[in-house]
C-alpha cells in the first residue's frame, strides 16, 4: 500500500508519521493521482502546529503533481497518463498516491517539470491574487515586500519587477539580500541590521508604500503599518512567526486611513474559471522565463519532518519539496 504522512495531533515536526493507507479507486467526480512531486508550504506547519485547526487524524500539504492513474465517472477533460498540478483541496498531498477530485487540477504544460509544478502552484498563485487582484500594482508604483528571498517572495519580485514596479524587499540576512537583489528588488533592507520603517520613508522621500505584503505575522505587523502611506493597503498573508495579536480598528485610523486584508487562495480559485485563469497567468510567465523557479532542498517523503524543522528555522530560501 501507498505511505502517507498524518498527524494523529498536533505539535512540532516529530507528530509527523508515515503510514500506509489504502486509497481505492477513485469514485464519481475523482482522479487517482500518482504523485511524483510534493510543495511544503509555511501553512503546513500551521495546521501540524494547531495554529490552524483540523479534525484530527489528519494528513498534510496542499500541493503536489503528478500523473492520474484512473478515473472516476463522470470525469471529463482528463485521462490517465496525463500530467496534472494542484494546490487546496483536501489536505493530504504529503503522500505517494491519492484521490483527488479532478475539479481541482490543472493539466501541466510541457514546458513545466513536475518538480517547478510542485514549487510554483500554491505559491505561485499566491502571487497573482495578491498582486493582481487583493491590491492590483500598478507599473510605477513602489511597494514593500517582507520575507523577499521566500518561496513566495521569490516569485513575487521576479513578477513586480516584470511589471515594473520598484520593489523592496526584506530580508534576513546578506545571502538572503544579495538573492533578492539578483531576483530584481530595487532596495533590499536587512531587517537585522537596518530599521525597516527608516529605510522605507528615506527610499520614498518619507511617503511611505501605497501597500505592504507581509507573510510574517506578529513580527513585522506594526512595522508594516508603519511603512504605509496613507490611506495604504496592508496585505497580511502569513504567520511565519506567529499570529497577529488582537488590536483596535481605530489603530488603523490613527495610522493614516489605512485599508486592512487577510486574503486566502481558496476565495481567490473558488470557481474553475478563477482557477484555470490563475494557474494559466503563472504558467506563462514560467514558461516564457520571465519568473525563474527551482527548488531549493528536496527531501524524501519519509523526511518530511526535518523539512519542516528547516523550513521553521527561517534559514531556507526558496521552495522545499518532498519525493515520494
Amino acid at each position: 500500500m501507498p505511505l502517507a504522512i498524518q498527524i494523529q495531533q498536533t505539535g512540532g515536526p516529530e507528530v509527523l508519521q508515515a503510514i500506509e493507507v489504502d486509497i481505492g479507486e477513485p469514485g464519481p467526480g475523482q482522479v487517482r493521482i500518482r504523485h511524483t512531486a510534493i510543495g511544503v508550504n509555511f501553512i503546513d506547519t500551521y495546521q501540524r502546529s494547531g495554529l490552524y485547526p483540523l479534525d484530527l487524524p489528519s494528513g498534510l500539504g496542499q500541493e503536489a503533481a503528478g500523473i492520474i492513474e484512473a478515473i472516476g465517472e463522470g470525469v471529463t477533460g482528463f485521462l490517465p497518463g496525463e500530467r496534472v498540478a494542484y494546490a487546496g483541496g483536501p489536505l493530504g498531498a504529503y503522500s505517494q498516491k491519492r484521490i483527488m477530485p479532478a475539479a481541482t487540477l490543472v493539466k501541466l504544460p510541457q514546458t513545466i517539470p513536475d518538480e517547478i509544478a510542485a514549487c510554483i502552484m500554491l505559491q505561485g498563485m499566491t502571487v497573482e491574487y495578491l498582486i493582481r487582484r487583493t491590491f492590483r500594482v500598478e507599473p510605477g508604483q513602489t511597494v514593500l515586500w517582507h520575507a523577499a528571498a521566500g518561496g513566495v517572495g521569490q516569485i513575487a519580485v521576479q513578477w513586480l519587477n516584470s511589471l515594473g514596479v520598484t520593489v523592496i524587499g526584506t530580508v534576513g540576512s546578506d545571502t538572503k539580500a544579495a538573492l533578492a537583489h539578483a531576483l530584481g528588488c530595487t532596495h533590499v533592507i536587512n531587517y537585522t541590521q537596518e530599521n525597516v520603517v527608516e529605510r522605507v520613508r528615506e527610499i520614498t522621500h518619507g511617503a511611505g508604500v501605497p501597500v505592504v505584503f507581509d507573510s510574517v505575522g506578529k513580527d513585522t505587523f506594526t512595522t508594516s503599518l508603519d511603512c504605509l502611506s496613507r490611506r495604504g493597503t496592508m496585505v497580511s498573508f502569513g504567520n511565519a512567526s506567529g499570529a497577529v495579536p488582537p488590536f483596535s480598528p481605530l489603530l488603523l485610523a490613527q495610522k493614516g486611513s489605512l485599508f486592512l486584508t487577510r486574503p486566502r487562495l481558496g476565495d481567490y480559485v473558488a470557481t474553475r474559471a478563477e482557477l484555470e485563469m490563475s494557474a494559466g497567468a503563472l504558467f506563462d510567465l514560467i514558461s516564457a522565463g520571465t519568473i525563474k523557479v527551482t527548488p531549493s532542498r528536496r527531501y524524501a517523503l519519509g523526511e518530511a519532518a526535518l523539512a519542516h524543522r528547516d523550513l521553521e528555522s527561517r534559514q531556507t530560501t526558496g521552495s522545499l519539496i518532498l519525493i515520494p
